[in-house]
This record gives C-alpha cells, structure tokens and sequence, in this order.
C-alpha cells in the first residue's frame, strides 16, 4: 500500500513530494513530514500447561482474527508501562513479572494509510492466576476493542500456523517464544 497526500498540510500546494513513502516534502513553504516507525507493544500471557491468552479483534484492521493484549505506545510512556496499560484496558486485568522477549517489524494497514511498526513483546503473568481457563470468562475485556478472550494451547510451531493469527509480529513472537523453550 501507498501512503501519499495530495496537497500541502502546511500551505496547500499541489507540489508535495513523496520521498520513498518515507519523507514528504513541499519545495514552497519547505514544510518536511517523517513517516517514521511506530512502536508497538503486545504481550504473551500464558500458563504451566501452555494454554496461551488471545484476543479476538472486535475491529479493523484484522477484525475477527487472534492477536496479544497490546497497542501503541503512548507519548512518554516506556514499553513496560504500556504493556500494564494494555492489559488493564483491553482485558481488565494486572499482570506481573514483565520481561521482554523481543522486537518484530510488523504492517498496520489502517483507513487506506499503511504504517510500518515496531512491535516489542513481552511476557507477562497475570496477577492471582494459576490456571487462564479459570480466569477467562471472568476477564473485563474493552468490547469495542476486544470480541472476546480466547484461550488456546500452543506446544508446537505447528501449532502456531494453524492458528488465525492478525499479525506476522505475533507469529514470529511466538515461534521464537518456544525456540528460546
């Protein structure tokens, strides 16, 4: 997909250039636009039997399909704070014991605009739980967000791929999840 901007934002000429989808720039005010990285966090929440947390997408882009607990980032916020912040709103729920697992470069097709991320995960425990299948249906998840919490047992890559998964960033957090065992 092509972002591109037809006019100026800055003073409406028709001359805007696009540099490699990267860069927008208008010869006459000088205006200059960054399409830089946008960062990411998701979160894989899982217990001793590898029963693993999923979301169910209640909105596009991916609507219907699995994916973490996570989002962007917010201005001023550190991955860590916005994987809480994720799950506390998209779920309802605490987690602890954060530690990162590792970045992925994902694509976020958004409204016709195609953004280019950079989606850290995470593992994370949520509090006071032992077992997810115990703790699923009492969840508060977000409904605009959120269809529903599916939980789901992974042992194996194979797995994985059959899995309907929103985001190849997911995919790839959880093949190197169990490689790393």
């Amino acid at each position: 997909m092509h972002n591109d901007f037809n006019l100026c934002p800055m003073c409406g000429s028709k001359n805007i250039q696009n540099k490699n989808d990267r860069k927008w720039f208008c010869p006459d005010c000088g205006f200059d636009l960054y399409c830089n990285v946008a960062a990411s966090v998701g979160v894989l929440i899982f217990d001793d039997d590898k029963n693993f947390l999923f979301e169910k997408r209640a909105k596009e882009p991916k609507k219907g399909l699995l994916t973490q607990p996570g989002g962007f980032i917010d201005a001023d916020e550190s991955a860590e704070e916005a994987v809480a912040r994720e799950c506390r709103e998209e779920i309802g729920a605490q987690v602890t014991d954060i530690r990162y697992l590792g970045s992925y470069p994902n694509t976020y097709e958004y409204k016709n605009i195609t953004y280019k991320t950079c989606d850290m995960f995470f593992t994370a425990k949520l509090s006071g739980c032992q077992k997810l299948a115990d703790l699923a249906k009492r969840l508060n998840r977000q409904e605009t967000e959120v269809e529903e919490v599916v939980i789901q047992k992974i042992t194996s890559a194979t797995d994985i791929d059959a899995l309907p998964l929103a985001f190849i960033s997911t995919r790839n957090a959880l093949k190197d999840f169990f490689k790393r065992g």
